[in-house]
């Protein structure tokens, strides 16, 4: 299976999960008195829009290169999560505002089941989570990296709508608004997790150095092609699903021009073929001595 194809599979995984809970939650939460519990329903019905953008997001990112878009349409990915990460920041504050009226406004107790609901959920959201964000890791995607946390973000609210209600139903009279209190610390945490999410996809817009690992990997290959004395400047862009590479080889100076060229040529493919996230490599000729070693 191509990373393109696990990005989108695991999108709509997402979308019709999402989809599921806000419904589920919707429905226990109005009909067992618990704003925690619509307050988690709120979120998972962003979530669902969300999780359509991110959805968008890789299709698109996945486009080829045309004449416009040179180096790809892979950028739209970062930009799609700080959309996401807007989503996120959205719901937290409804959830917030509306945790805040609940708590001066009198109501009657959450009902105990809902503590059954909450369970579950907790449970399902879990599990949502490790699947998204290890193939978040595994094809190296942002913007499925921001739905994981989506997924972990409904977790908490739900974890903390089930301590409210526990402590509103222990205590009794007087501790209705426990779950309300228990939703708006939990939008704090959706707030910080949102900005978890926003600064490593700033980062990739910025073209900020994180892919030390990569580099390091990159040079190490580069050596065995041959022809290749060492490596000089390595850069690393990441577009999308895939990395763009530029990179100073260094070459025996008196090989002719041809050669030179036919190495460069060896070391692109070898690249691609060793690491299948490189989308193109822009390989710069150095000349050099047969000693130099890889710096």
């Amino acid at each position: 299976m191509t990373n393109k194809e696990t990005a989108v599979r695991t999108a709509y995984f997402s979308i019709f999960g999402n989809a599921s809970l806000a419904v589920i939650k919707g429905l226990a939460g109005f009909f067992g008195n618990s704003y925690a519990l619509i307050a988690d329903a709120i979120e998972s019905t962003t979530d669902v829009f969300s999780s359509i953008l991110v959805l968008f997001g890789i299709k698109y990112a996945n486009r080829p290169a045309d004449e416009n878009h040179p180096y790809g349409h892979g950028r739209i990915e970062p930009l799609i999560t700080f959309i996401v990460v807007a989503f996120l920041g959205a719901s937290a504050l409804i959830i917030a505002h509306e945790s805040i009226k609940n708590i001066q406004t009198p109501h009657d107790l959450p009902k105990p089941w809902t503590l059954i609901v909450l369970g579950a959920i907790i449970i399902w959201k879990e599990i949502s989570f490790q699947i998204v964000i290890r193939k978040s890791r595994q094809i190296n995607s942002s913007s499925l990296k921001a739905d994981a946390w989506h997924h972990r973000s409904d977790a908490i609210t739900s974890i903390a709508a089930f301590i409210g209600i526990t402590i509103a139903l222990i205590c009794g009279k007087g501790y209705e608004t426990a779950d309300d209190w228990a939703a708006l610390l939990a939008s704090g945490f959706i707030l910080y997790n949102s900005y978890l999410i926003f600064r490593p996809a700033l980062g990739e817009i910025m073209d900020e150095n994180t892919y030390e690992e990569l580099i390091a990997e990159i040079r190490k290959i580069a050596l065995t092609v041959d022809g290749v004395l060492g490596t000089e400047k390595c850069f690393i862009r990441k577009a999308g699903l895939n990395y763009l590479v530029d990179l100073h080889a260094i070459v025996d100076e008196d090989i002719s021009v041809r050669e030179g060229h036919e190495i460069s040529h060896r070391l692109k493919d070898t690249l691609q073929a060793e690491i299948p996230e490189i989308g193109n490599v822009l390989i710069h000729i150095e000349p050099g001595k047969k000693k130099i070693v890889n710096e």
